[in-house]
């Protein structure tokens, strides 16, 4: 799949035979779309299914009392909307565009239609949510047993992964929200990162400095997670 505007491909279109590829173009619009947008609720009939080419989305469960939780990060590697495929049609999770930007959208009727029609695109697909799957159970146990600075880092560095360049744009309060911990405790994780020299933050702005460094600070949680997607899905995305 090629971008006039210069955007790198999704991956997960990119990894499709030119034969299915040209069969779900003609399905395919480009949105942009703005942080904070809501793409569906916890329970609801969606009517999209989007592919990010620049923005980031993230899962997250919501309780009664207004807290969240991350599940996954979504972003050019992948796609937002598997329920519609599984069968059930509705999902017990939000999804929120976390960093606005370009996304190509298609019915969740069509991409369904052509999931029962494609073996590739079935297998593809189905290789997709298994990985979601992982960075979902590696989440939750990366929350329940690691520090709020091992979280923190691996927040960064799967946004990263699903993003272009080296830079997010997220406040503490934001991130602290998803994460489920106090303002204070991501605080002090960017701060004592910053002091490593791995990251540098200013203005709601984080952009990481040493890659290498991040990921030897960080947990086991985020090698898991990033060794599953490159087996599932080995192709390496275009800067």
């Amino acid at each position: 799949m090629t971008t006039s505007s210069g955007l790198a491909p999704n991956q997960l279109l990119a990894c499709l035979p030119r034969a299915e590829l040209a069969l779900l173009t003609p399905l395919l619009d480009k949105v942009e779309l703005q942080a904070g947008k809501s793409l569906y609720a916890s329970g609801s009939h969606f009517e999209y299914v989007y592919f990010p080419l620049s923005g980031l989305v993230v899962l997250h469960s919501q309780v009664q009392n207004g807290d969240s939780s991350v599940l996954s990060l979504v972003g050019r590697e992948g796609f937002v909307g598997v329920s519609s495929f599984m069968g059930g049609l509705s999902t017990t999770s939000d999804a929120t565009v976390f960093s606005g930007g370009t996304f190509m959208r298609m019915r969740s009727a069509d991409l369904r239609q052509a999931f029962e029609q494609s073996v590739p695109l079935l297998h593809l697909l189905l290789r997709y949510t298994q990985a979601l799957i992982t960075q979902m159970a590696q989440t939750s146990v990366c929350n329940r047993h690691h520090s709020v600075d091992n979280a923190f880092s691996r927040f960064l560095l799967l946004g990263l992964d699903r993003m272009v360049g080296h830079e997010l744009l997220l406040t503490h309060e934001k991130v602290a929200h998803l994460l489920g911990v106090r303002r204070e405790g991501v605080s002090e994780a960017a701060m004592r990162l910053q002091r490593q020299g791995l990251i540098s933050y200013s203005r709601g702005r984080i952009r990481v400095l040493d890659r290498v460094g991040m990921e030897a600070c960080s947990c086991e949680c985020y090698k898991v997670i990033k060794t599953e997607y490159d087996r599932l899905l080995p192709m390496q995305l275009a800067v």
